[in-house]
């Protein structure tokens, strides 16, 4: 079998390419949208505890800002490298179109582990990174938010050193996913597992399954996944088998959440769980008999290798890029239904949407506000795609994007070229 490319930028316009075949986008903006506006690369010094110095690498990309100013997370992991971070700020412009709000597409993040630094350390990687990109974001201007290993304490240490930096105390929207006191609003931690189990309920209910007899699999078991399984069990969705980067826990009659987030709270890793079976190598659970799969790890999880041994009769997103085109096209002919990662997994940049118009206003949305605005956003861009879906004759993915391809495309031909 021919090597499968497992670039995340080339994925992500190979994903691209596909829908503007479909809505036989002119070339000029083809090209225009399938390149990102700027790629910013650092590479800076950070004292040690120690005392001595090290030199770390990080980015931000900015994607396109047509509809409104750059939106996309950070994540610090050593694999974070320039072509991830591309295909991440894409999908995010693709993923604020597709649940219609005002936003643009970026990402940014940087190659260290957090979990071999100490809190100082972790602290002074952070607000010097900010340093480095502090001239191309603001709260009009590029909005960066919580990924992968970052979380509400780094987003405060990136708000107060902007704020130096511009001698503004009051800039608060320039980040989302901070803590509630500086600004932060409720319901961010859990809005992107949210907005996957309002997706995945709204497909269960499309698909005609009964939520009592849907059994799942969530792949990773981080912010997004936990989440995502604890409010698909409220909804009597049966887990049968979670993930962490330790190890993969399987029983087939249903796991133990309170028990496994007590472990976990106690063990930091799933490692060693005893009330479960563990799957080796973790990889496979994606491969187990199950109604619903949540990969809601990393990109590049269900490829050509293993896509014809999936099982599920749904997948729904919860990572970005988790499945690769060669994987999509198995996928397909098994007649998988797939809720893809730009629909699937965009409540968490709208519930930042909603904490930036909170600042901006001056305002404090209730929690119930906020879930219902975001169950509201989220049911009404699942039925447009499924809608469009249906019309077309083309998988989910595809009409995604056919959607948020065609806001981006309008908005571009109304603004013009400058100059």
């Amino acid at each position: 079998m021919e090597q499968e490319n497992l670039n995340p930028f080339q994925i992500a316009q190979m994903q691209f390419d596909k829908a503007a075949d479909i809505l036989k986008l002119e070339e000029w903006l083809r090209l225009l949208l399938k390149k990102p506006d700027r790629n910013l690369s650092v590479d800076f010094p950070v004292k040690m505890d120690d005392g001595s110095i090290r030199i770390f690498s990080g980015y931000r990309v900015q994607h396109n800002n047509t509809r409104g100013p750059y939106k996309g997370g950070i994540r610090y992991s050593p694999e974070v490298n320039l072509d991830e971070v591309r295909a991440l700020a894409s999908w995010m412009t693709w993923k604020t179109a597709v649940v219609n709000i005002p936003f643009g597409g970026a990402k940014g993040g940087v190659v260290c582990d957090p979990t071999k630094l100490s809190p100082a350390e972790l602290e002074r990687v952070t607000r010097r990174f900010t340093y480095e990109i502090s001239k191309i974001i603001g709260p009009d201007v590029d909005i960066p938010a919580p990924d992968i290993n970052t979380n509400a304490q780094i987003m405060a240490w990136m708000v107060d050193t902007y704020c130096m930096e511009n001698n503004d105390h009051y800039s608060l929207g320039v980040v989302t996913g901070k803590p509630l006191c500086l600004g932060g609003i409720e319901g961010r931690a859990e809005a992107t597992g949210r907005g996957v189990m309002i997706t995945a309920m709204e497909a269960i209910k499309e698909l005609k399954m009964k939520p009592n007899k849907v059994t799942a699999v969530v792949q990773g078991y981080g912010n997004v996944g936990s989440h995502s399984a604890r409010l698909l069990a409220e909804q009597g969705i049966k887990i049968i088998g979670v993930s962490d980067i330790s190890t993969a826990i399987y029983n087939p009659k249903g796991l133990d959440l309170k028990d496994i987030d007590a472990y976990l709270s106690k063990n930091k890793m799933l490692k060693g769980y005893p009330k479960a079976e563990h799957i080796t190598p973790k990889e496979k659970l994606l491969e187990m008999k199950t109604d619903l799969l949540v990969p809601a790890a990393l990109e590049n999880q269900i490829t050509t290798k293993n896509a014809d041994k999936i099982q599920a009769k749904l997948i729904v997103e919860g990572a970005n890029g988790p499945t690769t085109p060669g994987a999509d096209q198995i996928l397909n002919k098994k007649k998988i239904f797939v809720v893809p990662d730009i629909l699937a997994n965009s409540g968490g940049v709208t519930v930042s949407y909603f904490e930036w118009v909170q600042n901006i206003e001056r305002e404090q949305w209730t929690y119930e506000d906020v879930i219902r605005k975001l169950n509201a956003k989220m049911v009404s861009a699942y039925k447009a795609v499924s809608d469009l879906a249906k019309k077309e004759k083309v998988d989910m993915r595809t009409a995604a994007y056919m959607i948020a391809i065609g806001k981006v495309v309008e908005a571009t031909k109304f603004r013009g070229i400058f100059p």
